[in-house]
């Protein structure tokens, strides 16, 4: 390309950067009205009390249930955020990348930024990459940044493929374009991972704060953290004040959540100083999702396929409710359901239901006939009014007698205990809360009732909130290997399950989420004496004082008598058939495979 060539590209570029930011201000301009009004609003209030009730449900909705201090950030009352949040930053930046522009001989014409919104695909703008040849002869360029020492990371380039596919718009200023996946040098673009788009909208409300990870003239990648403002949301853009330069085109607009909101794009200029900006404007990632599914109908089936990644990837929400379905059953429907067997270990054996401690013991649920305990086919529990959870749970397992029976895929809240005292399908909803069994599904399903077992299982007074982060397999293994002998071995277990109930529990749509579940297993041994075994699932560290940790779940075998401290139950005698019971109570052993078990 000659001199003269490269003059008609900048400023043919120059112009496309112009035009948008033109765009831009009138849109900024023909708001303002509204913006004013916005704004007065917020004035004492908070984004949840302004922004329309459907926005507001759906941001409420991808905030991570463990993160206690998400909304007070949000509403501005406080900045405090886990140590864990800029390890989820540092995430975010590895799928951004600087864009060398090039032309045919290879000569740098500008820079921008892009990032990889899939395992292929990488996103920009289309004053960045304009055009199919364009993006063929410029390069991604990752890990252009320098480290702690302030040393330059060694820069990984990727070449962009733009015959595998290609998809621009000028109006919402995106280009969509595949790239290699892997690097002259063996470097795989798997590497540096990609960012999930959402397109539901909603994820982020005016008066919000959002941070952009950018290379600002071309130079090292840097971020503008939380020191910005959501201005204003339209259809397709949003504006926002924030930290960019010439170069930052093309960068990730993130929540809080590190969840990308936008595709940032333009300056919004001063109309009285052109020199100048007044605020920023991103294009919205639902727009741009949306533009590409629609455009997607029209592609061959391998470009289809890159866009099923790109919806594979975007698809992070879940409407678990609409896969679930709420039943009541009707009050006969329990009848002769007599519970947990207190001497099913024997007669010389009978284990009663534990105690509470007298400061929770007010605290216990009563059901409408005045009792307080819920009995079920081979299992009983306890509720707590205040949480809205079960205390615990206990079921009887006969191992001669189990039988397998298909899932069933029917929710039920218990007409005998106040609606008010049980977590229903509007906690789990759009998010990544697993309804968690208590009582496992297959623990009671034996004999006769074995089929009014398994649909018992299924009660709202029989789940947990389980966050999908929980570390389910050394738990199920441990589930298993109970239930596995109890068959094996034709023995009778009895199992103990539930929650810990911890003040500083987050809170999350009105309900305290557990970070902790215990389990207690008791059997009878070879040589006829009993056999109490006691677990605790835990992101905690097993120190004194159980400081929260931001880690796995690990599975601990613990002394009953730790259990008992933390729940304020009192399971009586069964702390002398603890095979561990002399060691330190604040101090168990990690679980890794059955043979860590201690009968």
């Amino acid at each position: 390309m000659t001199i003269k060539r490269l003059d008609e590209y900048r400023k043919f570029n120059m112009n496309l950067v112009d035009l948008q930011q033109q765009q831009a201000l009138k849109r900024y301009i023909e708001r303002s009205v509204e913006r004013e009004r916005i704004a007065s609003e917020l004035q004492g209030k908070n984004p949840f009390e302004v922004d329309t009730p459907e926005r507001v449900a759906l941001r409420k909705a991808i905030i991570d249930p463990r993160d206690s201090l998400a909304i007070e950030r949000i509403i501005g009352r406080e900045d405090l955020f886990p140590i864990s949040y800029l390890e989820a930053g540092l995430k975010a930046a590895t799928s951004v990348c600087r864009i060398e522009i090039r032309n045919s001989i290879g000569r740098v014409l500008g820079y921008g930024t892009g990032f990889l919104v899939s395992p292929s695909l990488l996103l920009t703008n289309n004053h960045v990459l304009e055009n199919y040849d364009t993006a063929h002869f410029s390069v991604a360029q990752f890990n252009y940044e320098v480290d702690l020492d302030l040393n330059e990371r060694l820069k990984k380039s990727f070449r962009l493929t733009p015959e595998r596919f290609f998809i621009t718009d000028q109006k919402l200023d995106f280009t969509l374009v595949a790239i290699e996946e892997v690097s002259e040098d063996g470097t795989k673009v798997s590497d540096f991972g990609f960012l999930p788009l959402i397109s539901q909208t909603g994820k982020v409300l005016v008066g919000e704060c959002v941070s952009i990870i950018q290379h600002p003239s071309g130079e090292y990648k840097a971020v503008a953290i939380r020191e910005n403002q959501i201005l204003d949301v339209f259809d397709d853009y949003i504006h926002y004040s924030t930290d960019t330069m010439p170069g930052s085109s093309g960068s990730p607009v993130y929540n809080d959540e590190w969840i990308v909101i936008a595709l940032h794009h333009a300056g919004v200029p001063d109309p009285k100083n052109q020199t100048e900006f007044i605020a920023n404007e991103g294009i919205r990632i639902s727009a741009i999702v949306q533009f590409v599914v629609k455009k997607g109908e029209s592609l061959n089936d391998e470009q289809k396929l890159l866009i099923n990644d790109l919806v594979q990837a975007r698809d992070v929400t879940k409407e678990k409710s609409d896969e679930m379905i709420v039943e009541e059953l009707s009050d006969s429907w329990y009848e002769g359901s007599t519970g947990y067997d207190t001497k099913f270990l024997g007669d010389n054996h009978e284990i009663p239901l534990p105690t509470f401690r007298s400061d929770i013991e007010q605290d216990i649920a009563q059901l409408k006939d005045g009792s307080n305990v819920l009995h079920y086919t081979h299992f009983s529990i306890v509720m707590s009014k205040s949480r809205r959870l079960a205390y615990f749970t206990v079921v009887n397992i006969d191992g001669n007698q189990l039988i397998d029976i298909e899932r069933n895929d029917k929710w039920y809240l218990d007409p005998r205990i106040e609606t008010e005292y049980q977590c229903g399908p509007e906690l789990y909803k759009n998010n990544d809360l697993d309804r968690g069994h208590l009582v496992r599904r297959r623990d009671p399903v034996w004999g006769d009732t074995a089929e009014k077992a398994n649909r018992n299982t299924f009660h709202f007074t029989n789940c947990a909130p389980q966050h999908s982060n929980l570390n389910q397999k050394n738990w199920l293994e441990l589930e298993n290997y109970i239930l596995d002998n109890a068959e094996n071995w034709n023995l009778k277990v009895t199992v103990y399950t539930g929650p810990v109930f911890r003040v500083d529990d987050i809170v999350y749509r009105g309900v305290q989420i557990p970070a902790e579940f215990w389990k207690i297993a008791i059997m009878v041994k070879e040589d006829g004496n009993l056999s109490a075994t006691a677990y605790l699932q835990t992101q905690k560290n097993l120190i004194e004082n159980l400081e929260f940790a931001y880690g796995e779940y690990k599975t601990y075998q613990v002394p009953i008598t730790k259990i008992e401290a933390i729940t304020g139950l009192d399971f009586g005698c069964l702390r002398n058939n603890d095979p561990i019971n002399q060691l330190e109570s604040t101090i168990g052993h990690v679980i890794e495979t059955s043979e860590d078990i201690k009968f």
